[in-house]
């Protein structure tokens, strides 16, 4: 079983890496297996509507992570990603990334257990985190959740080190993920089969 953790922040040693690290070295004390993706401060295009993904197979732009980031998960179990807060919401890279990677390679994502992770200086990070977690509702993937918001504070970094409840809120939320991972890999229920897709609009 493996973790894909996907740190959407500019800063690769900053306060969502350290939030991931703490989730990251629990799971692996859980016996999962995780894999770290730096998105980086290189840009990530937002998604065109071309749909020219329905018949490629990937996003028709190659020259961001996207699709890499889209094949690593093709090998993974579950998902956790984690932004800084920006304005009360994830950053743009988050949401430019999220919407890419689910609408061109949505079923690499389906149905495996996802997580949102917010970091903020102050305010904002709960709006953040349900704007995060929407779109793995729509892939039916289940929420992993912990004894708290999935949140942790600090701006400098290193500051969320000392956020205490809030590294022990990553240790839970690990916890979790891996309860439920091995819960599904014991094989003892199968996943519940989906009905076809009816999709509809109120324009009559």
């Amino acid at each position: 079983m493996k973790v894909l953790l996907i740190n959407c922040s500019p800063h690769k040693q900053g306060n969502t890496n350290r939030a991931l690290e703490e989730v990251a070295s629990t799971l692996q004390a859980e016996g999962i297996d995780t894999e770290t993706v730096h998105v980086g401060a290189k840009p990530v295009r937002g998604c065109i509507a071309c749909g020219q993904c329905k018949t490629k197979g990937l996003c028709v732009f190659s020259d961001d992570i996207c699709n890499d980031t889209v094949q690593r998960m093709r090998s993974s179990d579950a998902l956790v990603i984690g932004t800084p807060v920006y304005y009360g919401q994830p950053n743009g890279t988050a949401l430019a990334l999220v919407q890419r990677m689910f609408y061109s390679g949505g079923e690499a994502f389906a149905g495996k257990p996802a997580a949102g992770v917010a970091i903020c200086r102050r305010g904002g990070a709960t709006a953040a985190l349900q704007t995060l977690i929407m779109p793995f509702q729509m892939m039916n993937m289940p929420v992993v959740t912990s004894q708290y918001w999935n949140i942790a504070y600090g701006r400098e970094p290193g500051q969320a080190e000392r956020d205490i409840e809030g590294m022990q809120t990553m240790r839970t939320l690990a916890r979790n993920m891996a309860y439920l991972l091995k819960q599904i890999h014991s094989g003892k229920e199968q996943r519940p089969e989906r009905e076809p897709w009816k999709p509809m609009h109120f324009i009559r």
